[in-house]
């Protein structure tokens, strides 16, 4: 501002600065207390993790317990790393999703661990009551309660509960209720299965890596060739869309005459929810038959009236292409992004995985007959191995949770902090990405000369610039994100909670909020993305520059839609390309209807060959996904610079446009001075 030799519209177009040469270098640290607020706030995150380590206990969630709280498969039940529930129907028939959030499970039965699981259905036969608990429960059947006395009468025992009535078959698989259920609904052997997707792996995952090397190799080439075949793509795809159209509305035509010959008319047919029967009047095909026409003629003018800027989105994704193919170092960016959301994803479950609130056992007595007198109601240690066999009714038996120590009483207010932590982090991680291609890219448009004048090691250099001054924008730009995220989250857990007390006029309330809630996360992420723009370009804090990005976008609202829509389809089109096309390999070769290049795969087909070709069209996205996402990156921060370039810059000696030949040549304008035959007046 204030600097002379440039008219201002209403807008307040961008002002002109002799000094400018792309991406400023001197530039200082950026929304300097929301860097500090953020690396305080890791810090407390890893304070969060490291408390989460000392008073938490992992085992608790990678052993299951019996019903004294003792763990299965570890100590003294080292053998025995199974849990057998003695009624698995009391399980089922008392569960609430709500109490084992804030309890965990309390199964009202006794759990006991075990060597192995039952195979075959068993109960005790009446004409054994009498019989003595030894010589019914023996061998692999002795699953009783540790301790009870072989001499004791079965009846006795299952009296109290210390042996079950019957045993159902089941296989092993998770250490919570569902390892019953599943034995009691599902008779799928699992371990048979597993074993077959291992062989199947095993068997195939050098030919996975194959498919995964055509994706990447697709996607790079479909990038590349761009520049030659942007132009025609791009009419090519627009030419289906309305070839399709018009198929739609001939479709329509002729189903509207043969029904209309027939007489069928939606006053013969009145109101039904069956959909299928409206197929069979003619006002539903004429009603479609005006809505494509009607978008078949809308598409139509905008072609007619936007083919100006169609042909600048073109040049612009063909310009993409070349700032891509100078730095190929870029297509890889997202290897960096992936392997930092892992590290932020994994610590979070770790921390997560640590509960905070270790068990209260208590001393009971099932009212064994001479245990009157035995003290009850005391804590004990259930790990210990340690049993009165004179009172085999004395347990030590869970109780609750300790709410004891600030970590425990603070457990929920942590789980929260946790949760926060995770978006913030991975919103800054993303954010982070963004700016650093930003400012890759930038560093190539600006460039007078290309490509002479591109730097060395654009990449590089944008990331140490980013994490050196931008830190606190990133974070900050972030936060926003993440409260929104948060507003969602816990607007989800609300309605997931009155969905069935709400009335139709709460659920539309609710479903108006979640609507709007979507559609501010979307918009915050679209002025995100164009402010770390702004920001790689000229280190500005967040807040300028989310300004300066959303008024230079609304100043050129029409390029922004056309380019944006074309990015989009032409993207589209790519992902279809290389992910049905390592599907379609993927098919015909692990189905073995190619014949030959794998002598194995003749001789002994897969199990479930669906197996490896879903993997290779889920791999095959996620590559495409990344070199599709640098590459759309790459088109936005290019349209920036050039609409920056426009308000800048005039075409003078001391303003020459740092465009493109084929875009000053869309544009109706020129250099005065040559690229190359004059040196810019400094």
């Amino acid at each position: 501002p204030g600097q002379p030799g440039l008219e201002k519209d209403a807008w307040n177009t961008s002002q002109y600065d002799p000094s400018f040469r792309g991406p400023i270098k001197n530039r200082s640290c950026t929304d300097v207390l929301c860097c500090f607020l953020f690396l305080v706030f890791i810090l407390g995150y890893i304070v969060v993790g490291i408390v989460a380590w000392v008073y938490g206990d992992p085992r608790q969630v990678l052993y299951p317990r019996n019903s004294t709280g003792a763990y299965c498969g570890v100590a003294e039940n080292k053998d025995k790393p199974y849990v057998l529930y003695f009624n698995i129907f009391s399980c089922v028939w008392t569960i609430n999703v709500i109490e084992i959030a804030q309890k965990g499970l309390q199964c009202p039965t006794p759990q006991v661990c075990v060597s192995s699981c039952p195979h075959v259905l068993w109960s005790v036969p009446e004409d054994q009551f009498s019989k003595k608990v030894g010589e019914v429960y023996s061998g692999d059947r002795n699953v009783c309660v540790p301790g009870v006395s072989s001499d004791m009468v079965m009846w006795e025992s299952l009296q109290l509960e210390l042996c079950p009535r019957f045993l159902l078959p089941s296989t092993p698989g998770e250490n919570t209720i569902s390892q019953g259920i599943s034995g009691l609904m599902d008779s799928i052997n699992a371990r048979d299965i597993t074993v077959k997707i291992f062989e199947d792996f095993a068997h195939s995952w050098y030919w996975i890596l194959v498919a995964l090397g055509v994706a990447l190799v697709l996607s790079l080439l479909f990038i590349l060739l761009l520049r030659l075949l942007a132009g025609p793509l791009v009419l090519l795809l627009i030419l289906g869309v309305l070839a399709v159209l018009a198929y739609g509305i001939y479709h329509c035509c002729q189903q509207y005459r043969a029904l209309r010959d027939k007489g069928a008319s939606i006053s013969q047919l009145g109101f039904t929810t069956n959909l299928s029967a409206y197929q069979s009047v003619q006002e539903t095909w004429l009603a479609a038959l005006i809505v494509l026409a009607v978008l078949e003629g809308v598409l139509l003018l905008l072609l007619i009236f936007l083919r100006q800027r169609i042909r600048i989105a073109i040049s612009l994704l063909e310009e993409a292409s070349r700032a891509v193919g100078q730095m190929m170092s870029t297509m890889f960016y997202p290897l960096v992004t992936f392997v930092l959301l892992v590290i932020c994803i994994a610590y979070w479950a770790m921390t997560a995985l640590y509960p905070l609130r270790p068990y209260v056992y208590w001393v009971s007595n099932t009212s064994t007959p001479g245990c009157e007198t035995a003290p009850v109601n005391e804590s004990c240690d259930p790990m210990a191995s340690s049993k009165n066999h004179s009172c085999p009714g004395l347990t030590c038996t869970f109780q609750g949770y300790s709410s004891t120590g600030l970590a425990q009483r603070s457990l929920f207010n942590l789980q929260i902090y946790g949760v926060l932590g995770l978006f913030w982090t991975i919103n800054w991680v993303l954010a982070l990405g963004q700016c650093v291609l930003a400012g890759a890219f930038a560093s190539f448009y600006w460039a007078f000369h290309k490509p002479q004048d591109v730097p060395t090691f654009p990449l590089s250099s944008a990331f140490i610039r980013t994490l050196r001054y931008h830190t606190g924008s990133l974070a900050f730009g972030a936060l926003i994100l993440t409260l929104v995220q948060m507003a969602r989250i816990i607007l989800e857990y609300i309605d997931h909670k009155l969905r069935g007390a709400q009335n139709p006029v709460a659920r539309c309330i609710m479903c108006c909020f979640k609507c709007c809630l979507w559609c501010l996360e979307k918009f915050i992420k679209f002025l995100n993305r164009n402010a770390y723009i702004m920001i790689a370009i000229y280190g500005k804090n967040f807040c300028v520059s989310a300004k300066n990005a959303f008024m230079l976008l609304m100043r050129n609202i029409l390029r922004v839609v056309v380019l944006d829509k074309v990015t989009d389809l032409l993207l589209f089109f790519g992902k279809l390309l290389v992910v049905g096309g390592v599907g379609v390999l993927s098919f015909f070769f692990f189905s073995g209807r190619i014949k030959g290049l794998d002598k194995d795969f003749d001789n002994s087909p897969l199990n479930y060959y669906w197996l490896p070709i879903m993997t290779s069209i889920l791999g095959a996205y996620v590559i495409a996904s990344g070199f599709f996402g640098v590459f759309g990156m790459c088109v936005d921060t290019l349209f920036l610079c050039f609409l920056e370039d426009l308000e800048r810059n005039d075409g003078s000696l001391e303003r020459p446009y740092y465009m493109s030949k084929a875009l000053l040549k869309i544009l109706g304008k020129r250099n005065e001075a040559p690229p190359g035959n004059k040196k810019r007046k400094k």
